[in-house]
């Protein structure tokens, strides 16, 4: 078996897992991604309780989940206190991320 197989195949493996870890760091972790907004349904909310909360900080975690169109993906962002308490289930609206960080929803009225 000649030795170039084994070179094409191990350089075909480390572009598969540059362009797999590029992909995974830009859409998943939102690192260098495009701010998107996109017209969402809110789905549901939630408070988590944070157990080792310093005094000062903030005692819970604010999440809201998404879906675009009937359809789509359904989505997770943490939110601000503010948007935790204007938002309910059944809200649609415009919703503008970065990668999973939430920046901003606007409601559709």
């Amino acid at each position: 078996m000649p030795i170039s197989l084994f070179v094409a195949i191990t350089l075909l493996a480390v572009l598969a897992a540059w362009v797999f870890l590029s992909f995974y760091r830009k859409h998943m972790q939102g690192e260098n991604a495009p701010e998107q907004a996109v017209n969402v349904v809110i789905l549901d909310k939630q408070a988590i309780e944070i157990q080792d909360a310093q005094p000062g900080e903030d005692d819970q975690e604010y999440w809201i989940y998404v879906q675009k169109g009937r359809l789509g993906p359904k989505r997770e962002f943490q939110v601000g206190v503010h948007y935790y308490h204007a938002l309910n289930p059944g809200d649609k609206g415009k919703l503008t991320y970065q990668g999973d960080k939430f920046l901003h929803f606007a409601m559709k009225r």
